[in-house]
């Protein structure tokens, strides 16, 4: 059976105690997150919106409450890659190794590894499937 979300956020609390690193991954996975829409929106628009869509049907198929309040961050970092009037794709590409940086530099702070590659091996379920 598949680990319920809100297990999936307690291992998350488990390596992201120390002030250093929850301050760093509140400024760095929302970069990342930017920075990996901005390029699909470099590579083509449409190409954005479907990863987007992707995304929150996952998110979605988690929680309602959760897809909502990924929407309004999603249209948040959406809205103003049309009026950037800079390179997009180098802007992200630097936001996404710096950001990444700030990941590792936080977990070196709080001494534990990153468990982003445990997270993507362990499947979720909804929150309607819970035990």
């Amino acid at each position: 059976m598949m680990p319920a979300i809100d297990e999936w956020f307690t291992r998350y609390g488990e390596s992201h105690r120390d002030p250093v690193n929850k301050a760093l991954h509140w400024v760095c996975v929302p970069a990342i997150t930017w920075s990996v829409i901005a390029i699909a929106w470099w590579l083509s628009p449409f190409a954005a919106l479907v990863l987007c869509s992707l995304a929150l049907a996952f998110y979605a198929y988690l929680s309602l409450p959760i897809a909502f309040g990924m929407l309004a961050v999603v249209a948040l970092m959406v809205a103003p890659l049309p009026l950037l009037k800079v390179n997009v794709a180098m802007l992200a590409a630097i936001v996404f190794v710096i950001a990444w940086i700030g990941q590792f530099a936080g977990h070196r702070v709080e001494g534990r590894k990153p468990s982003f590659f445990d997270d993507i091996r362990r499947p979720i379920h909804r929150i309607d499937e819970m035990p």
